[in-house]
């Protein structure tokens, strides 16, 4: 067999100390000579930021808060290691022409302006935060063509349809199907769901994650946002993408073509894997993790998901259906409801009408450029802050 080569990529990770950071870390262990560590950026971890750069030697690191940059600095400059400190330095770092390729693996909102200042500089970005698209979608992918730019999901759902999707660009898609594992509360009744905490909500069946996409996943909202950010990615309509509840997280999506057949990817539940992909495209790179034994996995099954229970995937569908910075509101209104459901000042349940009140409040923009699209998130926090503190004070103590 012949051994596919690639060049050493010098990769800037945005997020680093974070549960998609510390894994691509991780793949870049496993591949020293395929990849090297250009620079690492962490917002309030000083710590963890300090110690993969003692480990991986990166030219530079950004710690987003300010206040941190004397630790980080005092740490690091014996190492010859740049440091810098704030979102302006976050998002001007991509521009180095030292860096081959970004991984985004910020959380919420906060990815969309590194994003697209990599972007304009020309830089192929490894897309691990979906809110970007969620928000900024038409922006995103406009700029990304503009200046002929890839984007490459890392999403394990959106990567598996980009890898079913391997030789067959020009042919069209008539569907494709996201699969959920349905998170820990697959199977419950809106009754059963009034008097949930969040530790039950981060109790993940399947997969290792941060705290807002733990709760994300628990209320179907994270295969909300994935449905738009298919939509972008993939030029397709809602009406064509299909979310089917899937427990085992082994088939991690499927395209269906004209013709009727469906290509699927499997795998184990490991975002190892769609983070290499991403990172070593086209190649596919050899590893020593576990592979698939369907010795094991002798049941796969799939189910239509629970809108009624779990209404925020059906508000994310009509967000994207909206369209303009209706994505948007959702995509801010759900990062203050998660926000506030895991410091326990709202209850499950009423994460969905948080949303749902900011989207019906904040006035719709059909076609906001970046200005409009900060704007609207920075009032729609505000808003659903507002709404936050009425609802915390009907909230009963568990």
């Amino acid at each position: 067999m012949v051994k596919q080569e690639i060049p050493p990529r010098r990769i800037a990770v945005l997020g680093s100390t974070g549960s998609i950071g510390k894994q691509a870390l991780e793949v870049i262990r496993e591949h020293p000579d395929h990849f090297t560590l250009e620079v690492l950026t962490a917002n309030h971890n000083a710590d963890l930021l300090i110690a993969q750069a003692m480990e991986y030697n990166p030219n530079a690191v950004v710690i987003g808060d300010e206040r941190l940059y004397a630790r980080v600095n005092a740490a690091l400059a014996p190492h010859f290691i740049k440091v810098y400190a704030g979102e302006q330095s976050l998002c001007q770092v991509v521009e180095m022409e030292t860096i081959d390729l970004v991984l985004v693996a910020l959380v919420g909102f906060a990815g969309l302006k590194p994003t697209i200042n990599a972007i304009k500089s020309g830089k192929p970005v490894a897309l691990a935060n979906k809110e970007t698209l969620v928000a900024g979608g038409e922006l995103v992918t406009g700029l990304a063509a503009q200046h002929g730019v890839s984007l490459l999901p890392v999403d394990s759902e959106h990567s598996a349809i980009f890898q079913c999707l391997a030789g067959e660009f020009h042919n069209p898609i008539e569907k494709i199907y996201l699969t959920a594992s349905g998170g820990p509360f697959n199977g419950f009744t809106s009754d059963m769901l009034a008097n949930v905490r969040a530790a039950d909500a981060l109790k993940h069946p399947n997969w290792q994650m941060g705290n807002k996409i733990t709760i994300d996943c628990a209320t179907l909202m994270n295969k909300g946002l994935e449905v738009i950010e298919a939509s972008w990615l993939f030029s397709l309509p809602g009406s064509a993408i299909e979310v089917l509840v899937h427990p085992q997280s082994i088939v991690h999506s499927m395209v269906q073509f004209g013709d009727g057949s469906i290509k699927a990817q499997l795998g184990m539940p490991d975002m190892r894997l769609p983070i290499q992909y991403a990172l070593g495209y086209p190649a596919r790179l050899s590893t020593t993790w576990p592979r698939l034994d369907f010795g094991l996995h002798t049941q796969l099954t799939f189910a239509p998901p629970d809108m009624e229970t779990f209404p925020c995937l059906s508000l994310a569908y009509q967000a994207l259906q909206t369209g303009g910075n209706m994505p948007c509101i959702m995509n801010a209104a759900n990062e203050e409801a998660v926000c506030a459901f895991l410091a326990g000042e709202t209850g499950f349940l009423q994460i969905s009408d948080i949303i749902e009140h900011s989207m019906l409040n904040i006035p719709w923009i059909n076609k906001p450029d970046l200005d409009h699209l900060i704007d609207t998130d920075a009032e729609t926090r505000q808003l659903a802050q507002s709404y936050i503190r009425r609802l915390k004070s009907t909230l009963k103590p568990n």
